[in-house]
């Protein structure tokens, strides 16, 4: 499995919107992440409203201590990019927080 990048989606909802800004705004300043809209609906297979950080694998040692000590209590998902997004959505993932059902059935096994 090569992995290409990764991807960290913050997950929120119409009662924690103002706390995923504020984390959002944070991501901003680090200048290795690539930050996504704040989406207010469900996108693709994410089962809340969420926003999306794309960052290099060189530096999933710098993310991942910054999400925990950032994330303010909301939910993260974490995965690997590597061309196979159903085993990239199921097998290569972190979760911090709640763990949630994503929508899987968009995507090829």
């Amino acid at each position: 499995m090569k992995i290409l990048d990764y991807h960290a989606h913050l997950y929120y909802d119409e009662e924690t919107y103002e706390k995923a800004l504020r984390v959002i705004n944070k991501a901003r300043d680090l200048s290795y992440i690539q930050v996504g809209r704040a989406h207010q609906k469900e996108v693709g297979p994410h089962p809340r409203w969420s926003c999306q950080f794309l960052f290099s694998k060189e530096k999933l040692n710098d993310f991942i201590p910054w999400l925990f000590e950032n994330r303010d209590e909301l939910t993260v998902f974490l995965h690997a990019n590597t061309g196979n997004d159903y085993l990239d959505h199921t097998q290569n993932t972190l979760w911090m927080g709640e763990v949630l059902s994503l929508k899987l059935d968009m995507f090829n096994k």
